[in-house]
């Protein structure tokens, strides 16, 4: 194994200043996909789920495993990736010039079937996850994974045209003049430039954005969080959820390479109907449920279907 290829890889992603463009995250992907097939990882078939696999490092990095990669999506061959990463960025350019309308002419609807835009987003950031499964203590880079991913969708969703960054804000509670919370927010979307006071603080026509790896222990917060700010401030807030996917690895017998979903049905349905519903949930590799349960299909929908067609619609809905 190339041990100064995966060391420089490794660095790369614990560098948050390294990821300022799409671009920077496809090249960091094409130099993993070339390391994957030059130094042959060990590739290893889920027993429970046969389009899941896993990488295994070397002795060099303790045997570590991959999280499992859905090849649904993943794209393994570099110069399959180069040529869908260009036609990625070439539809981003077209979605930003013509936004909802592209969707309904026969080129992009071909293209859409394809999956094209979820194919090339899941792969670069699994890239990112499964050189972050290389460090010997998990939790070096765990924190950065996620992190990168929000990085991720805020450059795609700003490569579209549109206004999008972190934000921190504070809202007064009603009252007491002398308290209020203060959220630290994922990504605020705005269609044009709002001006925010103090009074204001989130423009009603700006959309929240959650972005998470996985639900897994913070589909609780997400609820709350929407529940509490349009409390708060008198009005809904829009909020969407932005995952990446919702499995993990398991052991079952003696097999440690099984899949196993950690999405929890009852949860969300009950957060849903009991406190608030989300404006919108939406995963780059949904969970089969997701695209047959009569009330998670309603809510859930696949990456692409946000990007080109609820994120251009969405403002018009905001009560």
């Amino acid at each position: 194994m190339n041990d100064n290829a995966l060391l420089d890889l490794q660095a790369s992603v614990q560098d948050k200043t390294a990821f300022r463009s799409l671009n920077d995250y496809a090249d960091l992907c094409q130099t993993f996909l070339d390391f994957v097939n030059e130094t042959k990882l060990t590739r290893v078939v889920s027993p429970s789920h046969n389009h899941y696999i896993f990488y295994q490092y070397d002795d060099t990095y303790n045997y570590q495993i991959t999280r499992p990669l859905n090849t649904h999506l993943l794209i393994e061959a570099v110069d399959d990736f180069s040529k869908s990463f260009t036609r990625f960025i070439s539809f981003l350019a077209d979605l930003k010039k013509h936004k909802a309308q592209l969707v309904d002419n026969k080129v992009s609807e071909d293209y859409l079937k394809s999956r094209e835009i979820d194919k090339v987003v899941y792969t670069m950031q699994q890239a990112i996850g499964c050189i972050g499964d290389s460090f010997r203590i998990p939790n070096q880079s765990r924190k950065i994974i996620g992190q990168l991913f929000e990085t991720l969708i805020k450059l795609i969703i700003q490569e579209v045209g549109l206004i999008c960054e972190q934000r921190a804000v504070r809202v007064p509670i009603p009252g007491h003049a002398d308290h209020e919370l203060t959220y630290e927010l994922d990504l605020v979307i705005s269609h044009s430039h709002a001006v925010i006071t103090k009074e204001t603080i989130l423009h009603p026509a700006e959309i929240i954005g959650s972005v998470k790896t996985t639900s897994k222990d913070r589909i609780d917060k997400i609820f709350l969080d929407k529940y509490l700010l349009s409390k708060l401030l008198g009005r809904p807030v829009p909020v969407v959820a932005i995952f990446l996917h919702d499995v993990q690895r398991a052991q079952r017998g003696n097999s440690i390479f099984s899949v196993q979903s950690t999405f929890n049905t009852n949860r969300f349905l009950g957060y849903t109907y009991a406190l608030t519903r989300l404006d919108g949930v939406y995963y780059v590799d949904p969970r089969p449920e997701m695209t047959v349960h009569e009330r998670l299909k309603e809510q859930i929908k696949d990456f692409q279907t946000f990007l080109t067609r609820d994120l251009w619609i969405l403002p018009n809905q905001i009560e």
